[in-house]
């Protein structure tokens, strides 16, 4: 069953080498951490959440808006086949509506700040701004080339798009659900920004991203998803 469809677009993806210890208390029962090349990566995420549908329904005034996450990548084997997917450090979004829904029925952790986004071609090149607000302004910032192409495989942009489950620990339990949605093309990034102070939004165990250079930035064009219904496994 579908509980929410949408489209996810223009995804400023920042991601970080993490040391694979800090994680180990955000892993659910039965996952463990994914790697890439032997190096265990957190994301910063940022994009567009468009014309969004609960159970089939549009909800006035929260069809449209903008989202940040923190994230890092694991996989669970079930009956020999691999689930690579996602686990959300914590979760951004503008209306508390949006905050209550999630963590009510994915228990997910979602806080709501005041948010805004620039989305701009001008002069040959895209901009993408995401910005969100906790005492202070924090923000991404990134500028692309116009065109997108399609992923390369084997890449690093295929690794960090293509987890297709979302895993949430819960006590004794791990919640699990899928989205789907097609592969991704990419924009050329040519140069980023980063206003952020981590320690203040995500706690002292990622004050070492603020002193850290991203290991890539990158910028998906997105599609539109749709998120499977939870089940639980113990």
């Amino acid at each position: 069953m579908n509980f929410l469809k949408a489209e996810w677009r223009k995804l400023a993806i920042i991601n970080y080498e993490i040391n694979p210890d800090i994680l180990q208390k955000y892993l659910p029962e039965g996952t463990e951490l994914d790697f890439y090349k032997g190096k265990c990566y957190v994301s910063l995420v940022g994009f567009m959440f468009l014309n969004t549908k609960l159970l089939g329904l549009p909800i006035p005034f929260h069809r449209n808006f903008e989202e940040v996450n923190l994230r890092f990548y694991v996989k669970k084997n079930e009956n020999g086949i691999w689930k690579r997917g996602v686990v959300f450090i914590k979760e951004i979004v503008p209306k508390p509506a949006l905050s209550f829904v999630a963590n009510s029925v994915y228990k997910e952790n979602y806080h709501t700040m005041p948010m805004k986004n620039v989305i701009r071609e001008k002069d040959g090149e895209l901009l993408i701004r995401y910005s969100w607000k906790d005492k202070s302004w924090h923000s991404i910032e990134i500028k692309a080339e116009t065109n997108a192409q399609p992923m390369e495989e084997n890449s690093e942009f295929e690794f960090i798009t293509e987890h297709y489950w979302g895993f949430t620990k819960k006590e004794d339990k791990t919640s699990e659900y899928e989205v789907c949605h097609p592969k991704w093309d990419c924009y050329q990034v040519k140069e980023h920004q980063l206003d952020i102070d981590f320690h203040k939004i995500y706690g002292e165990e990622f004050e070492c991203l603020n002193h850290q250079i991203p290991i890539s930035v990158m910028l998906a064009e997105g599609s539109e998803i749709e998120v499977k219904t939870k089940k639980y496994t113990i």
